[in-house]
């Protein structure tokens, strides 16, 4: 009776080990659907447009799509060096000057918001004064407000500060989006630093200055890369204060884009390939700091 009993123990423990292993592995097969199809979906629309601008005017337009067809780089000779002919016509064989003024507009907005918001940050984390919350919730409502609420009021005051479509402006502009945004996100990583290690510190004869430059600053290092990678998509990506703010002299990469819509036609293929080109940098930027942009995304938490 005792050797049954054995048997059918060891019979249903087999039978439960092998549902695990049936439940694990249905479960494995479903993420890896689940993955695919969502990667499938966001891919989508980044592999058409990479096709439209390898097509010529015709196979652009053509019904239905065409998915075979012979590619050229016409289109992306024609946005560089304003190439024409009879196939492929360029309305906008400025758009390189069209890049150079995003890349400074980005990267100089960028390297204003990182050196006055590494410092904010640290206060708010580190230091107790009066109104400290209130001061970090404004700086984060700047983040919530929308830019059509403030759009009118700098126009103003940029008329009357000469600020009008300069580079300048526009950085100053930008610091309403990406400034809040590294504040409050930094103030988080600086958080999670122990006061123990900057005590530490301060009793070796550190300044707070020194504290900052020297200890807490390379232990966020990975969340100054992920806050500097998402504030340089921000900015290169924005539309509403360079229309309004800027003009011709200053106009971004985001604005010249609409320069392929004519009078009489648009020019789907060029703009599509003035589109690749724009989403390059900010690929490439996060491909080569992907690792630091992991570890700062679980770094910490933000804390309010």
């Amino acid at each position: 009776m005792f050797r049954i009993r054995k048997i059918f123990d060891e019979t249903m423990e087999q039978d439960v080990d092998e549902m695990k292993k049936s439940k694990i592995k249905l479960t494995g097969i479903l993420r890896v659907i689940g993955l695919s199809a969502y990667f499938t979906f966001a891919l989508t629309p980044i592999i058409w447009i990479l096709m439209m601008s390898l097509k010529n005017h015709n196979d652009v337009i053509a019904t239905p799509p065409k998915f075979i067809f012979t590619p050229t780089i016409e289109n992306y000779k024609a946005i560089t060096v304003g190439m024409k002919s009879y196939a492929f016509e360029s309305v906008r064989p400025d758009f390189p000057k069209y890049f150079l003024n995003t890349f400074i507009i980005a990267s100089f907005t960028v390297i204003v918001s990182l050196f006055l918001g590494t410092i904010a940050a640290y206060s708010l984390a580190r230091f107790s004064f009066r109104f400290k919350e209130d001061i970090a919730f404004t700086f984060l409502s700047f983040r919530f407000a929308p830019e059509l609420m403030v759009i009118l009021p700098l126009y103003v005051v940029f008329q009357k500060m000469h600020l009008y479509d300069t580079f300048v402006g526009l950085i100053l502009a930008y610091q309403l989006i990406t400034l809040p945004f590294l504040i409050w996100v930094l103030r988080g990583f600086f958080e999670e630093i122990p006061r123990e290690i900057e005590q530490a510190a301060r009793v070796d004869g550190y300044t707070w200055w020194g504290v900052f430059r020297r200890i807490s600053l390379p232990l966020v290092k990975p969340g100054i890369a992920a806050v500097v990678v998402l504030s340089f998509i921000f900015a290169w990506n924005n539309f509403i204060f360079a229309m309004i703010l800027g003009s011709e002299r200053t106009q971004p990469i985001t604005l010249g884009i609409l320069g392929f819509i004519g009078y009489e036609r648009v020019l789907w293929g060029q703009m599509a390939a003035a589109t690749i080109i724009c989403v390059i940098p900010e690929l490439l930027l996060a491909f080569f700091v992907q690792k630091y942009i992991i570890r700062g995304l679980t770094f910490g938490a933000v804390k309010g």
